[in-house]
C-alpha cells in the first residue's frame, strides 16, 4: 500500500446525510459525496494487512486493496478499470450492498473500517461525470442466441457478460422497465432509478435487446422460447413472499410489502399503478419483519405521513455489539439501525402476530404476543396495536413457480427453487440455466451480480467450448 501509516494517520469518514426532517419530505437520495481530499484519505487507510479478509467477504471478489490504493495516488482510471473487473454495476452495490467487505475489514476490529463502499461509489461515479464509462461491444459476432429471462441485477450482469462475449443477447422482463427488484423494490431514496437506466442505455448500445412487458411463460410460451434460442438463462428473482397465517389474514389493509412498495416507485416513476392504491397516509402502520425490506416499508411510510409507524420482529433484540474475538472476520449478528429507522419508528423484538381484527372487512387492530427463544407465546404479555395498514416483510419462500418454471418442468431443489449448481449453472433441462435468487433463494444484490456473471461463463463455455469471461 501507498501509505502503510495511513490507518493511524485518518479516521474513518463516510457520506453525510441530510437531516431526518428535511429528507422525509421528497423521496430522492439524500447523502452528500465526500470530497477528493476526504476520498483520498480515506484510500490511505487501507492498509498493508497481509490477509485481505475483504476479499473473502465480498461475494464478486472485488479487488479492494487494489483500489482504495489507486484512488490514494490518485489514479482513478485504473481505480475503475480495477473495479468493474469484478463488478458490472458497482453503482448499484456501492448504494444498497450491507457491505460484507467492511465486516471483514482487518480495521473493524476497532470499529473502523475502511470506508470501502463510499470508495467503491465514488470510483463508479466519477467515472460517469468523466466519461470513462463507455459502451464495449463485442468485436466478433458468434452467431448465437441467447434469452434471458428476468431483469434485476443476475439477469442484467448475464446478459451485460454474454453481449461482451459477442451472443445475440434478448433480456426479457415482465415490468415495463429493467432493473428487477432495484427498481420496483428499493426505494429511490436509497437508489435513484437514472442510475438504473444509465446502464441500460450502456447495454443497449452493447446489443443487448431488451423486451420488457413481456412475461415469458404467459405472453410468450415456454416451448417458443426454447425454440428460438440456443441457450435460455433465468434470473426471475425469487418473488413468493412468506404469508402470515393468522386470523384476519384477509382483511383489507393487510398487504405484502413488495406491493406497497413497487407502488410508492411506480408513483415516482411516473408510472400507472394499477389496483387500489396502498397508501400509508394518516394511517397507524404496522411493518412485520425485521429486515432490509421492513426498513425500506418504514422510511417510506414516513415519507407518506404515516401517523405512526411501528416494526415488529419475531427475533430477540441483536446485541449493540458484536463479539469480535468470537465472530470477525464472519458477518456479525448486531442490532442495524437505517436511516428509514432514525426518521421515526418504534421498534420490537421478539414478537409474534396472533391476529389481526377489523371493522367493516377493514383492518384496525393487530394483536399479539412476546415469544421466548423458541417462538413459543410467552403467557401474560399480550398486546394490541392500532393498525389501519399491515405490511408483510417476511422475505420470500422461493421463486413463483406457476408459469415459465412450471411450464419448463424443471426440477426443484428441497426449499423449491430451481435446482442448478455453481459450476454450470444448469438445470434440469440441458438448454436452460438458472442463475442469482431464482437458484440459490433470496438473497443480496452482490450475489445476483457474481451469480449472473458467473451463468454467462457458463454458458459462454457451453455455446463454445471455451471462455475468455472471468470465472
Amino acid at each position: 500500500m501507498g501509505n502503510p501509516t495511513g490507518f493511524k494517520q485518518f479516521t474513518r469518514k463516510t457520506p453525510s446525510a441530510q437531516p431526518a426532517a428535511e429528507r422525509v419530505t421528497h423521496f430522492h437520495e439524500f447523502t452528500t459525496p465526500l470530497g477528493p481530499d476526504d476520498l483520498t484519505q480515506q484510500g490511505a487507510r487501507c492498509m498493508e494487512c497481509g490477509v485481505p479478509f475483504c476479499h473473502q467477504a465480498c461475494p464478486v471478489e472485488n479487488i479492494i486493496p487494489d483500489w482504495n490504493d489507486l484512488v490514494y495516488v490518485g489514479d482513478w482510471q485504473r481505480a475503475l478499470s480495477t473495479l468493474h473487473s469484478t463488478n458490472n454495476f458497482p453503482e448499484f452495490t456501492g448504494r444498497v450492498c450491507p457491505s460484507p467487505c467492511e465486516a471483514a475489514c482487518t480495521l473493524n476490529l476497532t470499529d473502523s473500517p475502511v470506508a470501502i463502499k463510499t470508495i467503491e461509489n465514488a470510483i463508479v461515479e466519477r467515472g460517469w461525470s468523466e466519461g470513462w464509462i463507455k459502451p464495449e461491444p463485442a468485436h466478433h459476432a458468434t452467431g448465437k442466441k441467447v434469452a434471458v429471462v428476468g431483469a434485476g441485477p443476475a439477469g442484467m450482469a448475464a446478459a451485460q457478460q454474454l453481449a461482451r462475449a459477442g451472443h445475440a443477447v434478448t433480456l426479457f422482463e415482465k415490468n415495463a422497465k429493467a432493473g428487477g427488484l432495484l427498481r420496483y423494490g428499493i426505494p429511490d431514496f436509497k437508489l435513484d432509478k437514472a442510475v438504473i437506466d444509465r446502464r441500460v442505455a450502456q447495454m443497449t448500445a452493447e446489443g443487448v435487446i431488451f423486451k420488457a412487458g413481456v412475461a415469458v411463460g404467459n405472453d410468450l410460451p415456454a416451448a417458443e422460447l426454447l425454440a428460438g434460442f440456443d441457450a435460455v438463462l433465468l434470473t426471475g428473482g425469487s418473488e413468493q413472499p412468506r404469508d402470515l397465517p393468522v386470523p384476519g389474514r384477509e382483511l383489507n389493509g393487510v398487504h405484502f410489502a413488495m406491493d406497497f412498495l413497487a407502488q410508492q416507485n411506480r408513483r415516482v416513476a411516473g408510472e400507472a399503478v394499477t389496483g387500489a392504491d396502498i397508501l400509508a397516509t394518516g394511517k397507524h402502520v404496522v411493518v412485520i419483519g425485521g429486515g432490509d425490506t421492513g426498513a425500506d416499508c418504514v422510511g417510506t411510510s414516513i415519507r407518506q405521513q404515516a401517523a405512526s409507524v411501528t416494526q415488529l420482529e419475531i427475533l430477540p433484540r441483536p446485541p449493540e455489539k458484536e463479539d469480535k474475538a468470537s465472530i470477525w472476520p464472519l458477518w456479525p449478528n448486531k442490532l442495524r439501525t437505517s436511516t428509514s429507522h432514525e426518521e421515526g419508528c418504534e421498534r420490537r423484538w421478539s414478537v409474534a402476530t396472533t391476529a389481526l381484527i377489523g371493522e367493516n372487512g377493514r383492518v384496525t387492530t393487530l394483536r399479539g404476543t412476546s415469544v421466548d427463544a423458541g417462538f413459543k407465546p410467552v403467557a401474560g404479555t399480550e398486546f394490541t396495536l392500532k393498525a389501519d395498514l399491515v405490511l408483510l416483510a417476511m422475505g420470500f419462500v422461493h421463486p413463483v413457480h406457476t408459469g415459465l418454471v412450471d411450464a419448463l418442468g424443471l426440477e426443484k431443489d428441497g426449499r423449491g427453487n430451481v435446482k442448478a449448481d455453481t459450476e454450470s449453472y444448469r438445470t434440469s433441462n440441458p438448454k436452460v440455466f438458472a442463475a442469482g435468487d431464482i437458484r440459490r433463494g433470496q438473497s443480496l444484490v452482490v450475489w445476483a451480480i457474481r451469480e449472473g456473471r458467473q451463468a454467462a461463463r457458463a454458458i459462454d463455455l457451453a455455446l463454445m467450448g471455451a471462455s475468455d469471461l472471468p470465472a
